[in-house]
């Protein structure tokens, strides 16, 4: 006998509303349908009342986590349509943003997921080591989130001392290497709640066409920073972890690897930091007409942006943004067939999904 569960659109698993209906046998997954649409802000309509500066601040607002990574690719995009360069420094500096935001996003997403397995220990560790992160993101921009970093043409704040922020680097790789990986990986809970559940299959992560830790995790070796590089990211030296299991535990492991490499790149991105100007032009642009897109490898994969713009215009026409998770929520439906129905809060939580940005 079947019968149908709701989980939603509040629920235990993320402060964020949408919906998964389940249909059970016993406490067995058969079927399910998410639903979403239940968040509007109307960010992409206020774009286009907001001019070239303003615009960088309103999408900053997309997403609180990767806030840095919204204004990056927008400002890539724009760049575009008024053929600025940012200079060297200015793309090491971004480098080096991008990183502190993927580590903070990884290691927030860790904590979640130690709380949703029950292992409360591990959520306390991993929100400890956050506070470091972000406390790096505050010794450069100032603040914790919203960092209001990025610029036409370039950055706003420069690091003035990047290789005094080499020491607390050095302590986060310290304690992922010697407490967040090792439980991970071997502590029984964590095993016997991740190994084997919610599994995506290298076919189906490519017909679902999904992206990020998730498509790493189920095999599918993709990573914009490497495959298609921007800003100083050709320069850089940094491996791209790949899982073939897609389980939970892959998608934990994969995102635990990147916090080691993430820790690479910004000793490569701090130590080698060239000299010269932060930013490009004295702050008048002039656009062309057309439309222009930018692509971004974020801490969930990748985000693109279109933005169109009529010459002469201060405002852009249109601005649309495509997020990691919309392209990587249709494999929820998939990952909880065949679950538990007390494993569906994590198998969902594991996607590391941002609704609020994805329904605009």
């Amino acid at each position: 006998m079947s019968y149908k569960i709701p989980m939603g659109p509040f629920h235990p698993a993320l402060e964020e509303p949408y919906k998964l209906d389940m249909t059970c046998e016993g406490e067995t997954v058969r079927e399910a349908k998410l639903h979403i649409g239940f968040n509007f802000r109307g960010i992409e309509h206020l774009a286009e009342t907001r001019n070239y500066i303003q615009v960088v601040a309103l999408m900053e607002r997309v997403c609180g986590i990767c806030s840095f990574i919204h204004t990056l690719t927008l400002c890539q995009a724009m760049e575009k349509l008024t053929g600025l360069e940012p200079p060297p420094r200015a793309k090491y500096i971004r480098v080096a943003m991008a990183e502190l935001e993927r580590l903070h996003s990884h290691v927030l997403w860790a904590g979640i997921a130690a709380k949703l397995m029950g292992f409360k220990t591990m959520f306390m560790t991993c929100f400890e080591l956050r506070e470091k992160v972000m406390d790096v993101l505050q010794a450069i921009s100032g603040n914790r989130v919203n960092y209001s970093m990025n610029c036409i043409g370039g950055v706003n704040r420069d690091i003035e001392d990047p290789l005094s922020l080499l020491p607390m680097i050095d302590v986060l790789e310290r304690e992922m290497v010697r407490t967040v990986i090792p439980i991970f990986t071997t502590s029984r809970t964590a095993m016997s709640r991740c190994a084997g559940i919610g599994v995506l299959t290298h076919e189906k992560a490519l017909s679902l066409a999904v992206v990020g830790p998730v498509a790493r995790a189920s095999g599918v070796g993709q990573d914009l920073r490497r495959d298609a590089p921007y800003a100083a990211y050709e320069e850089m030296q940094f491996e791209v972890p790949v899982e073939p299991d897609g389980d939970v535990k892959a998608r934990l492991l994969v995102r635990a690897l990147e916090i080691l490499e993430s820790c690479k790149i910004l000793r490569q991105a701090l130590g080698n930091m060239p000299p010269g100007e932060i930013v490009t032009g004295d702050g008048k642009f002039n656009f062309i007409s057309g439309t222009a897109t930018a692509r971004v490898e974020a801490p969930r994969g990748e985000v693109m942006y279109s933005v169109t713009w009529k010459e002469h215009s201060r405002n852009p026409s249109r601005v649309h943004v495509r997020t990691p998770t919309f392209a990587n929520m249709p494999a929820v439906r998939y990952m909880v067939m065949g679950a538990r129905l007390a494993d569906t809060p994590l198998i969902q939580a594991s996607i590391d999904p941002c609704y609020s940005c994805t329904d605009r």
